[in-house]
């Protein structure tokens, strides 16, 4: 029996990736989160097989919450299941420690079989995952600009491009509306552009959003 931690913010997703696990009888959703804090203490206090976290909840960033759950429980494989296209955040989750990264668009068989591939201790990888990680290797010489952001710069500059006004941006990131600001400021500073507007056309160019 494969035990999983389920993390999202949504009770509906959480509530619809259960019955798509508890499908088959090889797999038992033993603890839900709805926070990224709330996910790393029901880690430590549940004993699981595997952890189903998405990207973008309430609290620390999904990435960052990634790396915690990693570095207090190494063998743990974390499985991403998030809205974000694979060319956003595969490569990002995959060096942060992910065993496998899948979409919400995904087909219910398709989480079955990466839950139960990453519970066997292989990761799971989906073929534009790997176009993304590929493309990764050969560009790993000349990274461009927006792979040297940070975790946290690097959602605050898809959330910009995507039109999102900074309370906005604070209150979806749990920061200060000034923290986002500041880091709007890096972005911009090491992107080398000079406005919001520039940004976007930059992640335009660059196909971060569509």
């Amino acid at each position: 029996m494969i035990r999983v931690l389920i993390a999202d913010d949504h009770a509906v997703v959480r509530r619809g990736v259960r019955l798509v696990l508890e499908s088959t009888s090889r797999i038992a959703v033993v603890a839900e989160a709805a926070t990224g804090s709330e996910a790393l203490e029901k880690a430590r206090k549940e004993r699981i097989d595997v952890a189903v976290l998405d990207l973008s909840m309430p609290g620390p960033g999904g990435l960052e919450v990634l790396k915690q759950m990693k570095d207090e429980h190494p063998r743990l494989p974390v499985l991403i299941l998030t809205m974000h296209p694979e060319d956003q955040y595969a490569v990002r989750a995959f060096r942060a420690g992910a065993a496998g990264y899948l979409t919400k668009q995904s087909i219910p068989e398709e989480l079955i079989k990466a839950v139960e591939t990453v519970a066997a201790g292989r990761r799971y990888i989906t073929p534009s995952v790997a176009e993304a990680l590929a493309s990764e290797v050969r560009h790993d010489t000349t990274k461009l600009p927006h792979e040297q952001l940070s975790d946290r710069e690097y959602q605050v500059l898809l959330r910009i491009a995507a039109g999102r006004a900074v309370g906005e941006i604070a209150e979806e990131l749990r920061l200060s509306p000034k923290t986002v600001s500041t880091y709007r400021a890096r972005i911009l500073e090491k992107l080398e552009l000079r406005s919001s507007a520039e940004l976007t056309h930059y992640a335009f160019q660059h196909k971060l959003v569509e």
